[in-house]
């Protein structure tokens, strides 16, 4: 086994296995369980986030005052942000942590059902290939894979009748929705910012809105395309991590940047 497989596969197939077994043999619940469990795992690692970004609402005025002071002059206003960060001690780039993070236990967990949950071949027999031996299946075990509309192991795509090619089932289109609201909550600088970041020669001058506007639509687009091409429960674990992720940042500061759009749809006054 490789350094990754041994670090990052192997343990996150051996969490989903004793998921499966605690939470009634079905594969649906267990990933469900273990999404919440490595949430949690992962909550003081994504603290410093939450303490940045409080951090930085604080310094909101004295931003914009920078920025207005600057906006004709994309070299200096860089260099007078850069400056007033240190000064702050405010990473602007801790926002990113989070999404790393979970991009890695992604490819992780994309690895463990590409390799153990993929409907093709003996199940059992690559699940056991990973596991550390007490927890290991015992020989003639039925793995449950079915879950609600779902078989865990094929993608959540539904074939229409005359076109070559699927739509994404109802679990991705939420697991996406549920990823840009998530993207928004948990940059709530953004649409505040974006007026005055235009004052500027480019958006892009703006290093926080520049990084952040990305993110926000990246990661639904990543979460479609994964949803219709590989196993749904990678999907199921997505939406299930985002739904939580999304929770936290509410009770922290509110809807944040998700206010101006869900006042958009009529869901905030």
């Amino acid at each position: 086994m490789n350094i990754f497989t041994v670090l990052l596969t192997q343990p996150l197939t051996n969490g989903l296995a004793l998921s499966y077994r605690l939470l009634g043999s079905n594969m649906g619940l267990a990933i469900i369980g273990f999404s919440l469990f490595l949430r949690a795992a992962l909550s003081p690692l994504t603290k410093p986030y939450m303490n940045s970004m409080a951090k930085m609402k604080e310094l909101t005025p004295e931003l914009n005052k920078i920025k207005a002071k600057h906006k004709n002059d994309k070299t200096k206003l860089m260099q007078a942000q850069a400056e007033f960060y240190k000064q702050k001690g405010v990473n602007p780039g801790a926002g990113c942590l989070p999404y790393l993070l979970q991009i890695i236990i992604l490819i992780a967990l994309f690895n463990v059902f590409t390799r153990v949950l993929a409907s093709n071949g003996d199940i059992l027999a690559k699940f056991n290939t990973l596991l550390y031996e007490p927890l290991k299946f015992p020989l003639g075990t039925a793995i449950n894979t079915h879950f609600l509309y779902l078989d865990i192991t094929k993608p959540d795509v539904i074939n229409v009748a005359n076109l070559p090619f699927g739509i994404p089932g109802p679990l991705v289109i939420l697991a996406a929705l549920v990823q840009f609201v998530s993207a928004k909550i948990t940059m709530p600088f953004v649409e505040a910012e974006k007026k005055l970041a235009k004052a500027t020669p480019k958006a892009g001058d703006d290093i926080q809105v520049a990084m952040q506007s990305s993110m926000v639509y990246t990661f639904p687009l990543m979460t479609l395309f994964i949803g219709m091409q590989f196993p749904s429960g990678l999907a199921l674990y997505w939406l299930i991590f985002s739904l939580s992720q999304a929770y936290t940042q509410y009770r922290s500061s509110g809807w944040g940047g998700a206010t101006p759009w869900l006042k958009r749809v009529g869901l905030l006054e």
